[in-house]
């Protein structure tokens, strides 16, 4: 398997890293009631941990896509990769971000996540192309 596979690994498993630190940060867990729980947690801890976990999965689908298209239509496998690895570690810099309330800083991570799923998506339109 390539590298950029084991980043869609990674990326697959980041939004549960991100709600195990909600769910142990809170008082205590509901297992038979997870939502509701999260909903009436008033920690600010645990309510950015549930929103980088949320915010993990939105980001996972189309980075996924990303990494195969752009394998699919041929794009140098060192570019694929090089790209795949930046994404995990913005969205894991992101997720770091988010827990620790720098918005600043988060907003830099996913921007830099965010263009490495739209370059992946863009060179494999443009493997096409030619």
């Amino acid at each position: 398997m390539s590298v950029a596979y084991w980043c869609i690994v990674v990326a697959a498993l980041l939004p549960y890293a991100w709600i195990v630190i909600a769910k142990r940060s809170g008082g205590r867990y509901d297992n038979r009631d997870p939502r509701p729980w999260l909903a009436r947690q008033d920690n600010p801890l645990v309510q950015r941990a549930n929103a980088a976990h949320l915010n993990a999965f939105e980001a996972f689908a189309p980075f996924a896509a990303g990494v195969l298209m752009a394998q699919a239509a041929g794009v140098a496998a060192a570019q694929v990769t090089t790209l795949a690895l930046a994404f995990v570690a913005c969205r894991i810099l992101h997720g770091i971000c988010y827990v620790a309330g720098w918005h600043w800083l988060r907003s830099l991570a996913w921007l830099g996540g965010f263009a490495s799923v739209l370059w992946l998506m863009v060179r494999a339109a443009l493997a096409l192309a030619a």
